[in-house]
Parts: C-alpha cells; structure tokens; sequence
C-alpha cells in the first residue's frame, strides 16, 4: 500500500492534512510554486493570464489537487497516484525494471500494460508523469479554444453572436485559469525528489551502505521546513531564465523528472549531515521550489503555439483553419 504521510505540519489544514496520503510541497510551497510561475509568464500569451486577480488565483489553484483528497473511494484511489512515481536509482519504475523514465511508453494504457507485465500497475508505483503530459496537453486545447473565439467574437455579424462568443469566451478564460492552476500542481510535485522515488519517506528496507535514515523524513521537509525557510521572494530571485528545448512534451517530462530524481542522494546526503536541524545554515529548499516554477514558463509558448493546429470542435478543424476562413 502506498504511504500515508503527515506532510502538511504548522501547515494551513494541518488537522485535515495529517491524516492524508502523499502531499508535496504543502499548501505553502504549492502555492509559492503556483505565484512565481504565474508571474513569470511569457508576455506572449492573452492578457488575461496577467491580471493580478488571475495571478492570485492560480496560487491558490495550485494547492487544489491537495485539497481534494479524503473525498472516498473511488476518487482518491484513482486520483492519489497521480502525484508521485516511484523509481529506484537507477531511473527506472521500483517493481518494474524493463520501464525507464527516459524512454516512458508514450500512453498510460501501454505505461499500465507494461507495469502489469512486471506484477505491478500504476496505482501502486504512481503515474505522476502522465498527469505532467495530459495537463499539458489540455492546455492546450484551451489555448486553441480561446484563438478560434477570440477570432470569432472580432468578426462575429449579428450582435446575439458577439453576446454569445463574448460569454463563451469568458467562460472559456475561467476554465483555462483553473486547469493551469491544477496541472501547475503536479509541476510542483516533480521538482520534489521524494515524490519520484522509491526512497520516499526514508531511505526505506534497500541496501544502504551509506546509512542514510530510515525516518519518516517526507513530511516534515515539505511540510513546516517549507513553511518556515521559503518566501516567495527567495523562489522568484533564483529562478531560471525561460528556455525552450524544441522537444515534445513527453521529452520536458522525463528531462523535468531526471534532474528531480538526481536530487534524491543529495537530499539524504544533506539530511545525514544535519542540513535540517535547527539552526543550520543549508536549511535551504528553495532551489527545489524555484525549479518548478521556472519550469512553468518554459512550457507555455509550446503549449500556445501548437495550439494555433490544435483540432477543435467535433469537426476536428484546425485553429489556423478557422483563423483563415475569411
């Protein structure tokens, strides 16, 4: 059975959180997260991703996922898994070898089959990155939603049609702002090193020369150590320039896990040598969190360019169809 893990300690909902099962970050650190991404979004993208309101917003939007655990079954032994991955150190699945983060089946369905052909399945070792890709990928459906209605409400001829592509455009920004919200979630969950491993809440029963603790360590580094060493200040002043690598979302989404997972020894090398006592000056997890929202940015003009041929509609016409249409 997978983990339960008290990580949201001195942690807003700490009373709920406690009893829940894989948390990341906390509502502190998906927050941050969820604020520094927001704020550094490309110029490029529709204006109203740069309202203040919309800003604020999906900083609370990024601890939704969280907040919606404890629901009951089946939702959260559906939904659960999809926050973490279990892969052991040499990058791939814990119980399933044959599976390797950098060269994933590019479908859950095959992700599950090939779990199933090990003993195992995604319920069990997570599928945290297929909730990176399909958000992604939903992103930018909504992107090209927003282009043809956008395009439409300019050239509409009756005033009924511009009220109603006025109103569906609207409705369409709010539902835009709240899956970039959630899928900013899980962007933060895979810049966590515990939440991509099999070593997630202490080392755990595997070989361990190296006498890294067995402690339940998960919860209290996402939980109050975030709430008590990072600000958003510190995130956003450390964050990377955008870059775009001009590869698919599946290649972001295993670069993106790898380096998490490369954090994963230091993180118990830091831990050994006190980095987390009181008073101790490398008490420091910021970089993490400054990582996941750096790399929120990246993504965006991947997922609003290709949605100028994203199908749409039914009729599966393209964005650049309609934009054309005369």
């Amino acid at each position: 059975m997978r983990r339960a893990v008290p990580a949201f300690v001195l942690m807003v909902l700490a009373c709920a959180a406690q009893t829940s099962p894989t948390w990341a970050w906390g509502a502190t650190g998906h927050r941050l997260i969820g604020l520094a991404g927001a704020q550094a979004l490309p110029p490029e993208l529709p204006a109203f991703l740069h309202k203040p309101e919309t800003i604020a917003a999906l900083g609370e939007l990024a601890r939704e996922p969280d907040r919606s655990k404890g629901s009951g079954n089946p939702h959260d032994s559906d939904l659960n898994p999809g926050h973490f991955a279990d892969f052991d150190d040499q990058g791939a699945v814990a119980l399933a070898p044959a599976v390797a983060l950098s060269n994933l089946p590019s479908t859950r369905a095959a992700y599950e089959a090939a779990l199933h052909a090990a003993g195992t399945d995604g319920y069990v070792m997570g599928y945290l990155p297929y909730s990176l890709m399909e958000g992604w990928q939903q992103l930018a459906k909504d992107f090209a939603y927003w282009r043809v209605e956008h395009w439409a409400l300019a050239h509409a001829k009756t005033g009924a049609a511009r009220r109603w592509l006025a109103a569906d455009l609207k409705l369409r920004e709010q539902i835009t702002i709240r899956d970039l919200g959630y899928w900013s979630h899980f962007v933060g969950d895979a810049s966590q090193p515990l939440h991509v491993s099999m070593h997630y809440d202490g080392w755990g029963n595997f070989p361990n020369p190296d006498g890294f603790t067995t402690a339940r360590v998960h919860g209290p580094f996402e939980g109050e150590f975030v709430h008590s060493f990072v600000d958003l200040q510190d995130v956003k002043a450390r964050m990377r320039a955008p870059a775009d690598c001009g590869c698919s979302i599946q290649q972001r989404t295993q670069t993106y896990l790898g380096a998490t997972l490369s954090q994963v020894r230091p993180f118990y090398e830091l831990e050994k040598a006190g980095g987390f006592k009181d008073g101790d000056s490398r008490r420091r997890p910021g970089r993490r969190a400054r990582r996941s929202a750096s790399a929120i940015p990246p993504c965006f003009p991947p997922t609003w360019r290709p949605a100028r041929s994203t199908p749409w509609g039914r009729c599966k016409a393209r964005t650049e169809d309609r934009r054309t249409a005369g």
